[in-house]
């Protein structure tokens, strides 16, 4: 949305991008493991669309690099162009990247979500997050937010 554009330098949705924030905060007295983790934007059609963070540090969208194998999944088309540099490395600096959130801690970041082809992406869409283990190896319950009530949230008044 326009209002949370300016958090960048980058604008995103002009490279059919859309950043999601996600924060995983550990209240427990053991770690949590994110080694497993697993998210997904999944559009008003059902689309599952998997974060694209290492794609995108090869110079152009919408194709993988020759060492990582094709999502069998379809993507949405659009025009290869490079990324400028002032983009990778914000998103390598912004990207969440943790494996483990500790006791008592909070690990956060963005992840980046191939849109290109979406006009209005975040209508009738879930972020959905599995994968995420105690110390112990067992799955913990997965998430799902609704991201349509976002679309339809009060600005803050300036």
């Amino acid at each position: 949305m326009a209002d949370k554009a300016s958090i960048f330098s980058v604008h995103y949705n002009d490279i059919g991008l859309m950043p999601i924030f996600l924060v995983i905060t550990n209240d427990g007295n053991q770690p949590v493991s994110l080694s497993g983790m697993k998210a997904e934007l999944i559009t008003a059609d059902r689309t599952k669309i998997p974060p694209r963070q290492r794609m995108i540090f090869t110079g152009e969208i919408g194709k993988p690099p020759g060492n990582i194998s094709q999502n069998p999944l379809p993507w949405p088309k659009k025009a290869k162009g490079s990324v400028s540099k002032e983009a990778t490395e914000e998103i390598q600096n912004a990207q969440f990247a943790a494996r483990a959130v500790e006791p008592h801690s909070t690990q956060s970041g963005f992840m980046f979500f191939d849109v290109s082809g979406i006009s209005t992406p975040l209508a009738g869409a879930s972020f959905y997050l599995t994968g995420v283990h105690d110390a112990k190896g067992n799955e913990l319950m997965y998430f799902e937010v609704q991201l349509e009530k976002y679309l339809s949230a009060p600005s803050k008044p300036n």
